[in-house]
């Protein structure tokens, strides 16, 4: 049965590749006639395109603050909660104030205490005090002028004979010992003087750690964070609330090193947020040093959001405008064939269609950036489905390149007079036709009937 089936495919080859004219005689070898292709065509030529780095980030908070107690103490009132909006100098928190009103008014007595030990009376301020008008001040003057006054009568009298000498003696004594004493009370005036000082301070230092039992906001936010709730105690330092500004956010992405001198403040950075809507912002900050890991810089562009839809810590791809007058060879879409991850279009040069390997760019409007693959000048097939391997034929809707009025057509030899239209196939696969010895082209279709006789 094997052999049957060699001996028999062996007899079928020689007829498929064979066959018969009409009378009987053997016709000659089959030839191979190329497709003809028709379409429009265009020239390649370079457009505006402006050159971009593509990035990936994320939008953070403009400003993030940790808000902490100030002061020990038991929470007594909490008017916020997480995400909502509060303004600046809002009250958010209230800690017990009955102790800080106490030492507030501790202070406050001790300070008019001090101040009435050196005659300050109320509102009197103590940089218009003299200290010699001090009462023991002025006692102690007192003393001093009549010691002084008694030395001098005793000298005259001593001048006289009146008194010995160990008189004198005794009133110098008398003279120093009151000096000293003068000069013992005007520092104890200056001591109390300065007490007041003190005093003032410890009474403002109460007064502010009972105005730190009121936790406000320091600036316009959401709240992102809370930690504690009504009957918590806390502790100096301890994380009260976390709030955002989210007015303004942040996009903060990185760039290849390569891009890293082209990085510059100001330049254009297209925001797509939520792979649909789009942003145009600037680029404000810049990382003064690349990443040692990633070798990459870091920038920073401000996103306006008033109307408050963006987050913070969402993800965002952007295009980074490195030079919006950069030129580039551009296709329409229309032209490109994608097939199996190979990007190709159909050329046409020196009349014949050719599949061309292209590596594209970025797409925009319609366009498609080609990398490399073209030059500017080459003639291509505008529809590129309708494209394929052979003879390109000429319509007249061919779209020449600028100042030229048809280079496609002049690039397509004229066609041979011995191929009748008929042989023409639709497809772009060739046809097999018998040479003309009996004067009738045969199609595929006539060969097979051949076959079949």
């Amino acid at each position: 049965m094997k052999l049957f089936s060699i001996i028999l495919i062996a007899f079928a080859v020689p007829l498929l590749f064979s066959g018969c004219s009409e009378n009987g005689v053997p016709a000659g070898p089959i030839t191979r006639v190329e497709a003809e292709i028709e379409g429009k065509t265009f020239s390649v030529s370079e457009r505006t395109w402006p050159r971009l780095a593509k990035v990936q980030g994320s939008l953070f908070a403009d400003e993030i603050t940790t808000i902490a107690a100030k002061v020990p103490g038991r929470v007594v009132e909490v008017n916020c909660d997480l995400g909502d909006l509060v303004e600046a100098d809002q009250t958010l928190v209230k800690i017990d104030q009955l102790e800080y009103e106490l030492l507030a008014a501790q202070a406050e007595a001790q300070l008019m205490q001090a101040r009435a030990a050196i005659g300050l009376k109320p509102g009197d301020p103590v940089e218009k005090l003299n200290p010699m008008n001090a009462p023991p001040v002025r006692e102690a003057s007192a003393v001093l002028e009549e010691a002084k006054k008694s030395v001098e009568r005793l000298r005259k009298l001593f001048t006289q004979g009146a008194v010995v000498a160990t008189d004198i003696e005794a009133a110098t004594a008398l003279e120093s010992v009151a000096d000293a004493r003068f000069n013992s009370a005007l520092n104890s005036v200056r001591e109390k003087i300065a007490l007041v000082g003190v005093q003032t301070a410890l009474r403002s230092l109460a007064e502010q750690r009972l105005h730190d039992t009121t936790i406000t906001a320091p600036f316009k936010g959401r709240i992102q964070n809370r930690t504690v709730a009504v009957g918590s105690y806390v502790n100096v330092g301890q994380p009260i609330l976390e709030l955002a500004r989210l007015e303004v956010l942040r996009y903060r992405a990185s760039v290849p090193e390569r891009y890293a001198a082209e990085i510059q403040i100001g330049l254009k950075v297209m925001l797509l947020l939520d792979g649909q809507s789009s942003r145009d912002v600037k680029i404000t900050r810049i990382s003064p040093s690349l990443d040692a890991v990633s070798r990459s810089l870091m920038f920073e562009a401000e996103v306006p959001n008033a109307d408050g839809l963006l987050r913070s810590g969402s993800f965002a791809q952007a295009d980074v405008v490195l030079d919006d007058q950069s030129q580039a060879i551009a296709i329409p879409a229309s032209a490109l064939v994608r097939f199996a991850g190979v990007q190709k279009i159909w050329k046409v040069s020196d009349g014949k269609v050719k599949e061309v390997v292209v590596e594209i760019g970025d797409e925009e409007e319609g366009q498609i950036k080609v990398l490399s693959g073209l030059a500017e000048g080459d003639i291509v097939l505008l529809d590129g489905n309708a494209g394929g391997a052979g003879r390109y034929r000429p319509t007249k809707d061919v779209i020449a390149a600028p100042g030229t009025k048809s280079e496609a057509e002049a690039a397509v030899p004229p066609a041979t007079s011995g191929t009748p239209d008929s042989v023409r196939p639709d497809s772009v696969m060739p046809a097999l036709v018998t040479p003309a010895t009996s004067g009738t082209a045969t199609t595929p279709g006539t060969t097979q009937a051949a076959l079949g006789q």
